[in-house]
């Protein structure tokens, strides 16, 4: 954006910023100056601010400078033969896209109202009159990766063009993805592998496996913890799929008999993807998975990670003590660094020190300081604990405690008055207590230090799409807990997915947790100190009204969020 346009937007906004900076947040103004130098926009700040909201900015200058505001648009009611003449990486790099049409004039969404110079360049493109209108940029990227869907080879097509290629396949470095949305001029291998990127995003995969067998190699999709099968390689191009995939990770291309490490960054509908990659040598190949991390993805609103009111409330509670250890159990993939991630950002003050210690760094959290554990460097966790505790921390949060050393670091800190909150593998909340007695942490101590322990697990949502009211066996409704009364104004009618396109055809579409909640009292305290049985403590916590991992499931089940099926599958297991 020019200087002039900057300046003009600026002024626009003068009134809000004056009122923002004297009653709302005077240390703002020297940022405020910083960024002006910079030249960001002043409106942009101070919705990065959360001062304002991006619809109360836009609106505000719709009104200012008397151009229409759209919520929402449909790419449906424009021809067809416009759309497949609009340039992509143009509509990425400005962010617009034609949003309405009219007779003789096309309306383009923009979320700059004062640089409309890509609106009329539209217009020249297009040879129709164009006319701005303002749309948040959340619609104006979904928007474009629709338009991308429409123009794009789906996978399979391009596994032909990948048969028909007389040529051979290119490698070269890759770019933002979403400025290879256009990639008519690459090869065929450059267009698959960032179509199946793109698709395991779209349909919120957590990995993708690349497998080499004997004759073909699969790439499947991890979704909602299940693996899906989506395409098939024929072998003879195995060895370019895997040399792009290295070259993007920044692997070395030659080496292929030992197990290599590489990360590529992407950007894709205003969302940075922060994808993990590693490869291990097999029979036949190299075979790779691609872990996706997609900050915007992350649920860090603990009101919405699955809580009931009760367990919230508790556990709420709990992370606002000034001191005392809380743990969060499970396996591996059961949501235990979102939940922690909520938990901190719950605690977060402008008046709180909270340091992290990860391995690795999954999400980068704006105003915590996180510090990445380098094992091989000889930094362990209880290593990095021990120079986290000198930074004055109020808060520390603990990727996990592997070993006793780690335990009593974390125990000495939470004595010392701080709140600590980790991890552990155990399959229940008991179990993180027994844990701790077996890496020799003595009962007093953990009775002492220990405020509340949260096990969960994930179960898969029915999917909206395709659920419909059905009746379950009286027999699996009691395996959960649930005694079936007709007509119970307690409970909504149990719900079943049928399976469709929207869900891989599994009924299923999205992830919930179910949780066990152990709020350590003083009862609990007299028991850890003297029988320590895991039997003991479990019996006296479900007294006190606890809730376990099965009982959880089954309101799920009750409230009609997933099945009767998928809470065994998950909690028996």
């Amino acid at each position: 954006m020019n200087e002039a346009s900057i300046l003009s937007s600026n002024k626009l906004i003068g009134t809000w910023l004056l009122e923002a900076t004297v009653l709302q947040e005077p240390q703002l103004k020297a940022t405020l100056e910083e960024q002006r130098a910079s030249g960001c926009l002043l409106g942009e700040l101070l919705v990065e601010k959360g001062l304002i909201s991006e619809r109360e900015l836009l609106e505000a200058l719709s009104h200012q400078l008397n151009i229409p505001y759209l919520d929402e648009f449909d790419l449906k009611e424009i021809d067809p033969e416009l759309l497949s003449r609009l340039p992509v990486p143009f509509l990425l790099r400005h962010k617009v896209i034609p949003a309405r049409q009219e007779n003789t004039r096309l309306l383009i969404a923009t979320v700059d109202p004062v640089d409309l110079a890509p609106v009329d360049s539209l217009g020249i493109i297009l040879g129709i009159h164009t006319e701005p209108v303002l749309a948040p940029e959340r619609v104006i990227q979904t928007a474009i990766q629709s338009l991308y869907e429409r123009k794009e080879h789906s996978a399979k097509a391009m596994m032909h063009e990948l048969n028909d290629d007389e040529n051979g396949i290119s490698i070269s470095e890759g770019g933002w993805l979403d400025e290879e949305l256009d990639l008519s001029h690459e090869a065929p291998v450059i267009r698959l592998v960032n179509r199946v990127i793109h698709q395991a995003v779209r349909d919120g995969a957590s990995d993708i496996h690349w497998e080499p067998y004997e004759k073909e190699m699969k790439i499947r999709l991890r979704v909602d913890g299940m693996l899906h099968d989506i395409l098939r390689l024929e072998k003879p191009h195995q060895m370019s799929v895997i040399s792009r995939l290295k070259v993007m990770a920044g692997m070395d291309i030659a080496e292929r008999r030992l197990p290599q490490d590489g990360r590529i960054q992407r950007k894709m509908g205003g969302r940075e993807i922060d994808i993990r990659v590693s490869s291990v040598p097999t029979v036949h190949g190299e075979r790779l998975v691609l872990r996706l991390l997609d900050r915007s993805s992350l649920m860090l609103e603990l009101e919405g990670i699955g809580l009931s009111p009760e367990q919230l409330n508790i556990f709420s509670r709990h992370i606002r003590k000034s001191n005392g250890i809380i743990l969060v159990t499970g396996p591996t993939g059961s949501g235990k660094t979102t939940t922690l991630y909520a938990a901190i950002q719950k605690v977060r003050t402008s008046g709180t020190n909270i340091m992290t210690i990860e391995d690795p760094v999954e999400y980068q959290l704006d105003g915590i300081a996180q510090m990445q554990m380098a094992s091989k460097g000889g930094i362990s966790f209880a290593d990095g604990l021990r120079s986290i505790l000198r930074q004055d921390p109020d808060v520390i949060l603990v990727g996990e405690i592997r070993d006793r050393e780690t335990a009593e670091v974390a125990i000495h800190a939470s004595l010392t008055g701080h709140l600590v909150f980790s991890t552990l593998h155990t399959n229940d909340a008991v179990g993180a207590v027994t844990r701790l007695v077996e890496m020799g942490i003595e009962p007093f101590l953990i009775s002492s230090t220990l405020s509340g322990v949260l096990a969960q697990r994930l179960v898969r949502r029915i999917c909206p799409q395709c659920s419909e009211e059905v009746d379950f066996d009286a027999g699996i409704l009691r395996e959960i807990g649930i005694e079936k009364i007709e007509n119970s104004p307690e409970a909504e009618k149990f719900k079943r997915g049928k399976g469709c396109s929207n869900c891989y055809h599994t009924g299923y579409r999205g992830r919930s947790g179910i949780f066990e909640l152990l709020e350590i009292n003083d009862e609990l305290r007299d028991i850890i100190n003297t029988a320590n049985n895991s039997t003991s403590i479990k019996a006296v916590a479900v007294k006190n009204g606890m809730k376990t991992l099965l009982q959880d499931g089954g309101r799920k089940v009750m409230s009609g969020h997933t099945t009767p099926e998928e809470v065994l599958r998950i909690v028996q297991s």
